[in-house]
C-alpha cells in the first residue's frame, strides 16, 4: 500500500446522497479477482448520461454527499475509486463497511460536517487533504491514531503482520512439532 501524507488536487464534486456500492461498481464487473482495472467501470451506469458529473471533472479528491458507499459490502467499490485515481473522499457520512474497506487499501475517507462539505463544494477548485495535519480544505477532521499511522506508513494488514515476522518465527521455532 502506498503511504499517504497529503494530496492537493481539483476537487471533484458528486453532490448526491446515498450513493451505494452498486452504483459505484455494478455487479457485472465483480467477476475479476485482482484489485486493478476497475476504474474504467466506476459509476458505469451513471456515466452513460452525458450530464453526469464525473464526465466533466477529473481530480484525486472526491467531495460526496451523505451516506456515501452505503449498500452491500463489496470491496470492489473502493478498488474502483482508487483505480480511477481518487486518493481521498470527503463526505458527511459513509457506509461503515465501505469506509473500513477504503481505509484498508489506503483510500482516505474524511468525514466532515455537512455544512463544511457544502462549503467545499461551493468553493470548488483546488483542495488539499492533509493527513499529517488532519485537515481537509482547512477544516479539521478526526481519524484514530492507529489508522492514521498505518496510512502514513503505507501499512496494510499484511504489512502489519510482516512487521512481527521475527516474533512469529521465534514462536514457531520454539513450538515446532515433535
Amino acid at each position: 500500500m502506498k503511504a499517504f501524507r497529503s494530496v492537493t488536487s481539483t476537487a471533484v464534486v458528486l453532490d448526491r446522497p446515498d450513493v451505494d456500492t452498486d452504483q459505484i461498481i455494478p455487479k457485472q464487473f465483480l467477476k475479476r479477482i485482482e484489485r486493478t482495472g476497475f476504474g474504467e467501470f466506476l459509476f458505469f451506469d451513471w456515466r452513460k448520461d452525458p450530464a453526469f458529473e464525473l464526465n466533466h471533472q477529473r481530480g484525486s479528491i472526491l467531495l460526496a454527499g451523505r451516506n456515501f458507499g452505503c449498500g452491500s459490502s463489496r470491496e470492489h467499490a473502493p478498488w474502483a475509486l482508487q483505480d480511477y485515481g481518487f486518493e481521498a473522499i470527503v463526505a458527511p457520512s459513509y457506509g461503515d463497511i465501505f469506509r473500513q474497506n477504503s481505509l484498508k487499501i489506503g483510500l482516505l475517507t474524511v468525514q466532515l460536517p455537512a455544512e463544511e462539505v457544502r462549503e467545499l463544494m461551493d468553493r470548488g477548485g483546488e483542495l488539499t487533504v492533509d493527513l499529517e495535519g488532519r485537515t481537509a480544505g482547512g477544516f479539521p477532521f478526526e481519524i484514530d491514531d492507529f489508522t492514521r499511522d498505518c496510512l502514513l506508513e503505507g501499512l496494510d494488514e499484511i504489512a502489519l503482520t510482516l512487521r512481527g515476522e521475527p516474533a512469529i518465527a521465534a514462536y514457531e521455532a520454539a513450538h515446532a512439532p515433535a
